[in-house]
């Protein structure tokens, strides 16, 4: 690996993890991280757990694994360039979404309404819940046992009364302090990779159309490059590099912009970086509002899309009904989850009994969810 900036992370000003462990002989904490997350079960449903499309749709579109392995490439190409940690860059992409629910942001908004009288369901803090407590790998803990800096860049925002149940990695949200730069990297190319594939699929799929992405400067300027370059290229050709210029332009301005920030603020530790008092990873202002432009465009035409709305609306029936079944009779529940509720903290109550639910939920995988729904109430299926 190149050599780090000192305001980088690494293993010299690294916070640990939380149950000391010595240190790995042939690779570097980061890489560890790495592996633990890769050889993860939650990383592994990841392969079916979808993005837009609910997986039986078809094979051809993206799911939360090939996007997670998306970001992390987008992701350590530029901390390279910019010098920072580039195996940090890597654990933190791919264990952004280990706890993403089925059925995409449907699932989510779903598990959500149903978890609002027991303190609500978001992702980066269920991904969090994954890595610290629910994988059961190892002997002397439970969780991954990942590094402060992981999981802090897992845990992208937070509400203040939330942080204030996450010790070390939630004081940053109370302090009012930055996130270390692999961190803020990776939450901007979740976006690059998210809304760019996005429009790939969407034309894949026919959802979308090159006549309603010409209203979008990204697109359309690129597309008449490509067209003008190539003007025989098949439309499949065109569009895959329409797709990759569009990244390639983002990702140059990501790198330009963060860079000149870098500069003007001169951070000399890890530290400058946390008390900058803003985010030195970002986008010009222009290239920000075309990001505005192209999210607010997917937003309505493709997520807002009626099949893709008749596939939302049966995803959140299918996770309301199964959270109701378990809440209503936790003896419903596999055996490893239902013993769970014997280890509950009496003081928890309902709460804790919602949350082994949701637990139970969120780590499904779009298929398991459609045949638990139909083991649970198809009368056909008795077994």
């Amino acid at each position: 690996m190149p050599d780090l900036h000192p305001y980088a992370a690494s293993e010299s000003n690294s916070s640990g993890r939380l149950f000391f462990e010595s240190s790995p002989d042939y690779r570097s904490e980061y890489q560890r991280d790495r592996d633990r997350i890769v050889h993860s079960a939650a990383f592994r449903r990841l392969e079916y757990k979808t993005q837009v499309f609910v997986n039986h749709e078809g094979d051809m579109f993206r799911t939360r694994l090939t996007h997670s392995i998306e970001v992390a490439q987008i992701g350590r190409s530029i901390a390279r360039v910019l010098g920072i940690n580039e195996d940090l860059t890597e654990s933190i992409a791919l264990a952004h979404d280990l706890g993403h629910t089925p059925f995409g942001h449907a699932g989510q908004d779903a598990l959500n309404q149903c978890m609002k009288d027991f303190g609500g369901f978001e992702h980066n803090l269920q991904s969090l819940r994954v890595v610290d407590e629910l994988e059961e790998r190892y002997a002397e803990f439970s969780g991954l046992n990942l590094t402060f800096e992981t999981r802090e860049g897992i845990l992208k925002h937070c509400s203040t009364q939330r942080a204030l149940e996450l010790g070390d990695v939630g004081q940053r949200f109370i302090d009012g302090r930055q996130p270390g730069l692999e961190a803020q990297l990776v939450n901007l190319a979740d976006g690059i990779a998210y809304n760019n594939h996005d429009v790939d699929d969407g034309l894949r799929s026919g959802l979308l159309s090159i006549e309603q992405l010409s209203e979008i400067h990204l697109f359309q300027e690129q597309y008449d490059i490509v067209n003008a370059a190539y003007p025989t290229l098949p439309q499949r050709r065109v569009i895959h590099e329409v797709v990759r210029r569009m990244i390639n332009c983002q990702v140059t301005d990501l790198i330009e912009t963060s860079t000149a920030r870098i500069v003007a603020l001169a951070p000399q530790t890890l530290a400058d970086v946390r008390n900058a008092g803003q985010a030195l990873i970002g986008f010009s202002d222009e290239m920000a509002e075309h990001n505005q432009r192209l999210k607010r465009f997917l937003r309505n035409n493709l997520y807002q899309h009626y099949k893709v709305r008749r596939m939302s609306t049966k995803a959140g029936r299918i996770i309301s009904s199964l959270f109701r079944a378990f809440i209503d009779d936790s003896r419903l529940l596999p055996p490893d989850y239902y013993d769970r509720l014997d280890l509950l903290d009496k003081g928890q109550g309902s709460t804790g009994q919602a949350r082994i639910v949701a637990d139970y939920i969120a780590g499904m995988t779009d298929r398991f969810a459609i045949g638990e729904y139909e083991r649970m109430f198809d009368p056909g299926q008795l077994t």
